[in-house]
C-alpha cells in the first residue's frame, strides 16, 4: 500500500478518530512515489455525523471569560485542525500531477503536505484531549463548513489552492493564535495555552511551505509571487486580508508584508 492509497484513506474515513490514526500512519511519499497513480481525492471528505454544521454566524461565541467560552474556543480550533488534515491529503494526491506537469518534484510536494497532515492530525487529538480535560469533546458543539468551501472554490488551480489554503487561511492562524494563548494563560488555563503555542510554531512551518511551493510554481510561469497572489486573492478569497497582521510569525514563514499590503 503506498502513498496514494493511504490519502485516500485519511480523505474518505468519517470518524475523527479514525483520521487521525490513518493520517499518522500515511507513507512518505518520497518512499514509493509511484505508488497508486490515477488515484483521486473524493468531492468531499468523510466527516463525523458531530458536530452539526451552521453558518459562521451562528457558531457559538468564543469569549475567553468562562469555561464555555474557552471550550468553545478550543471546538472550533479542533473543528479547524480536522479540516486541515483534509486539506493536506487533498493537497498532495488532488495536485501531485500537478506539480508533475510544472516541473516540480512531485514526491516532495508530496511528502511536505502529507507531513504537515500527520501534524495537523496531532494538533486535533491534543485539542480534543484538553476539550475531554474540560468536559466536553468534539463534536459537543455546532461547526461551520468555511473551511472546506475555500478548498471546493481552489479546487481547479494548485496556484489558487496554495495562495489561499495556507497563505490566506493558515497565515490568519498565525496572525490570531499568540493573543488567543495569551489570554487563555490569563484565564488560568495554561495547559490550553501551551498547546496553542505548539500549534503556532508548527504553523509557520506550514505557512512557509505553502510559500515556498507557491514560490516555486511562479517561477515556472515566469509570474511575479505578490501580484500573483494580490490577483488570485481577489478572483478566489471571499472579503479582504484584514489587519491587524503578526509580522514577526509572517516573516518567519516567509509572507513578508509585500505579499499581504498589496492583497
Amino acid at each position: 500500500m503506498g502513498w496514494r492509497l493511504d490519502a485516500l484513506a485519511v480523505l474518505t474515513a468519517c470518524e475523527a478518530a479514525e483520521k487521525c490514526r490513518h493520517a499518522l500512519a500515511a507513507l512518505d511519499a518520497r518512499d514509493d512515489p509511484e505508488a497508486e497513480r490515477g488515484l483521486a481525492p473524493p468531492p468531499r471528505p468523510g466527516r463525523p455525523a458531530e458536530p452539526v454544521l451552521v453558518l459562521p454566524r451562528d457558531a457559538p461565541k468564543r469569549g475567553l471569560g468562562s469555561a464555555g467560552g474557552r471550550v468553545a474556543l478550543l471546538h472550533a480550533l479542533a473543528h479547524i485542525e480536522l479540516n486541515a488534515i483534509d486539506l493536506a491529503f487533498d493537497m498532495a494526491l488532488r495536485f501531485v500531477g500537478d506539480a508533475w506537469s510544472a516541473g516540480l518534484d512531485p514526491a516532495s510536494f508530496a511528502a511536505d503536505w502529507i507531513s504537515i497532515g500527520r501534524e495537523e492530525a496531532q494538533h486535533f487529538l491534543m485539542l480534543e484531549a484538553r476539550l475531554r480535560a474540560l468536559g466536553s469533546h468534539y463534536g459537543a458543539l455546532p461547526a461551520h463548513d468555511g473551511l472546506w468551501e475555500a478548498a471546493e472554490a481552489t479546487a481547479d488551480s494548485l496556484l489558487a489552492r496554495l495562495a489561499i489554503a495556507p497563505m490566506v487561511l493558515e497565515a490568519r492562524g498565525l496572525d490570531v493564535t499568540p493573543g488567543m494563548a495569551e489570554r487563555l494563560e490569563e484565564a488560568g488555563d495554561r495547559e490550553s495555552a501551551r498547546v496553542l503555542e505548539t500549534i503556532y510554531a508548527d504553523e509557520i512551518g506550514h505557512v512557509a511551505k505553502g510559500v515556498a511551493w507557491f514560490e516555486a510554481l511562479c517561477r515556472t510561469r515566469g509570474a511575479d509571487p505578490k501580484e500573483t497572489f494580490a490577483e488570485l486573492v481577489d478572483a478566489r478569497f471571499r472579503g479582504r486580508l484584514k489587519p491587524p497582521f503578526n509580522d514577526a510569525g509572517r516573516m518567519a514563514a516567509g509572507l513578508g508584508r509585500g505579499y499581504y499590503a498589496m492583497a
